[in-house]
């Protein structure tokens, strides 16, 4: 039987994919305690293309960077479930890290981050509020636009 973060993730429409598997030496989750690091996530979709792919800033907009950080969130709450199998066992959306690949100049990288904070919020509720780092950076793997690391609290 589903939960409430799963029947709300079928409620907005998201069916989470089978987690990206680590493409070098680390690995996608680290569990200490009732910690759960995941391991940044890139802006991957349903069709396991790049949701967007460039810099914000430099031929991406802020709308295409809010729906690449949303894929990146929508990645991390595939990693949390292949881990502790129930998402209702988050018990607080810790941090949130972003990556914002960005052109020179670009300083509206918070508003592409809303796209993974807002989804956090949309499935965990109050639970999902959590703390934020955004960085600039001059690029990211496979020329993503947006890459989300998280630190979650579980039961």
């Amino acid at each position: 039987m589903a939960g409430i973060a799963e029947d709300t993730l079928d409620r907005l429409g998201i069916v989470l994919p089978t987690p990206a598997a680590p493409i070098a030496n680390y690995v996608a989750c680290v569990r200490t305690g009732n910690l759960l690091v995941v391991s940044g996530q890139l802006c991957f979709g349903d069709d396991g293309k790049l949701v967007a792919k460039g810099q914000l800033g430099g031929g991406v907009s802020v709308e295409d960077g809010q729906r690449a950080a949303r894929a990146c969130a929508v990645n991390l709450i595939a990693q949390i479930k292949a881990v502790i199998g129930d998402l209702d066992k988050v018990t607080r959306v810790v941090r949130l890290g972003g990556f914002i690949n960005s052109a020179p100049g670009f300083t509206d990288g918070p508003k592409v981050m809303n796209g993974a904070s807002d989804l956090m919020v949309e499935v965990f509720g109050d639970l999902g509020r959590h703390a934020r780092s955004t960085v600039g950076v001059s690029a990211l793997p496979a020329d993503a636009a947006v890459e989300v690391e998280g630190l979650f609290e579980v039961a």
